[in-house]
Formats: C-alpha cells, structure tokens, sequence
C-alpha cells in the first residue's frame, strides 16, 4: 500500500478515534504524518500505537491547543522541521457543547467556533505556502452529516461543520490555480472512544454500542473509525485529483428524521 508514498501530512483532533485511525492508514499508505491534538498522554498512546501497527511508520505528535491561532504556525513549523514538507492538511480537530440556543453562552460559541472552524481556517493559512510548493497539496476538513441535518440541542456543533462546507468550498475555488485541492468529509454515526465514555456512563459496554441496531442510517449500526480514514486517505491522495469542493457522505446512508 503506498498511495501516499512520499507525502508529508499534518492530522489534527489526531489522538480521538477518526483522527488516530487516519494517522495509521496514512501510514500505511507509506506518508509521514506529524499528529496533533490538545494533550500529551493520548497523543503518545496513538503514536506508539501506529509505530507498533506500522513497522517503519514516521509519525510524530504534537500537543497543541489549536483554539489559539499562534498554534498554527507552531504546528506548521513544526511539520516542516521533522518532515521537510507539506502535502496533506486534515483539519479534524473538535469539541462539543449540549446547549440549546436559547441557553447558548458566548463562551461555549466561542469556544466550539474557535476549535471546529477557526483552527481549520488559521492552519490552513500558515500550511499553504508549502502545500502550494507540493505541486499536489490537499486539504480534507472533516465536518459531519449535521452540516446539512440539523437537530436541536448542538446548534453551535452543528453550525460549525456548516461553516466548514463553505470554507472547503471557498478554499477550493481560491487554491485550485495553485495546485491544491480542497474536499471535506462529512462521518456520520462513528464509534469513537467519546462514544464509548458516554455509553459507559449509561452503564453500557463497546460491545453494546456494536451490536446495537441503529435508526438513522442504511446500514443500521455505527461507523469504524477506520471507515472513515478510507476516505480521507483517497481524498489525500493522487486517485482524487479530480475530485475539487465536494462534501463526501460517508454516514451510511443517513435517513431523514
């Protein structure tokens, strides 16, 4: 597998379940990934994880706090002193907030804007001069079904992954002169450990959440997180060439509530 073969990539949210899964399988499509997320110990478990999986892998992680926007010029920086390098950008980084509208505080808005579509915005910004130089830069922002579903009680969430539809769509029509692509990925129902915590705390296991037949999609159960790295590995790589400003379900076939 090496449809990334010589490429340098920077993952962010990279220590949670879709972004730790794509930083495997971007190494085992042969591309050196530097890792980010907001603290060390877990950003180290998913590093040691992938150099154990991946014999050979060139995978570094970074702890950085990406709602501040000098962050992105460190983690560029810092991509570009182990790997020489840019070629991919997955901004995948995320919190969440359960407020109604009528109840949303500015410090939460603020908050899940400066996380989920300004770190996007900044990073994208300082990564481009070298993806420009690459001669085949890519950027995948993930966003999320909700960008088009919306549903009550995560408007500021959900508000967000919209904006980055139009940034992707924004960014594409800006960059594709200088030879980059831009595309967003929209997961929907995906089984990553925040899942798993939260079921935990319902007072039910992994194997529950699996087994469980689900409602809002086609396939009638959760996503693999490596299921949604698939995706993002093709939109990286040089099979997507022509694919320009697309959003790409990849939920299973959400059905309307």
């Amino acid at each position: 597998m090496s449809r990334l073969q010589g490429k340098v990539a920077i993952i962010t949210g990279g220590a949670g379940g879709i972004g730790a899964a794509t930083a495997r399988r971007f190494c085992e499509e042969g591309a050196a990934v530097l890792v980010v997320d907001l603290l060390t110990s877990p950003l180290d478990d998913v590093v040691g994880q992938v150099r154990e999986l991946v014999p050979g892998a060139r995978v570094v992680g970074l702890a950085a706090d990406l709602a501040e926007e000098p962050a992105a010029t460190v983690v560029v920086q810092q991509a570009l002193e182990h790997f020489g390098q840019i070629d991919v950008l997955v901004n995948n980084a995320g919190v969440r907030a359960y407020e109604p509208l009528a109840e949303a505080r500015a410090e939460t808005w603020q908050r899940i804007l400066a996380v989920n579509l300004l770190s996007y915005a900044f990073l994208t910004r300082e990564a481009l001069p070298s993806l420009r130089a690459s001669g085949r830069g890519a950027v995948v922002n993930i966003s999320s079904t909700h960008a088009f579903h919306a549903r009550a009680g995560m408007a500021q969430y959900d508000v967000a992954k919209a904006g980055i539809i139009s940034m992707t769509r924004s960014l594409a029509f800006e960059e594709s002169v200088h030879g980059v692509r831009a595309n967003a990925v929209c997961p929907g129902l995906t089984l990553t450990p925040f899942h798993v915590k939260r079921a935990a705390a319902q007072g039910k296991t992994e194997q529950d959440l699996r087994t469980a037949v689900v409602g809002n999609n086609l396939q009638k159960r959760w996503a693999d997180p490596r299921e949604i790295a698939h995706p993002i590995v093709w939109l990286a790589s040089d099979e997507a060439s022509f694919v320009n400003g697309a959003a790409l379900m990849v939920d299973g076939g959400t059905v309307d509530s």
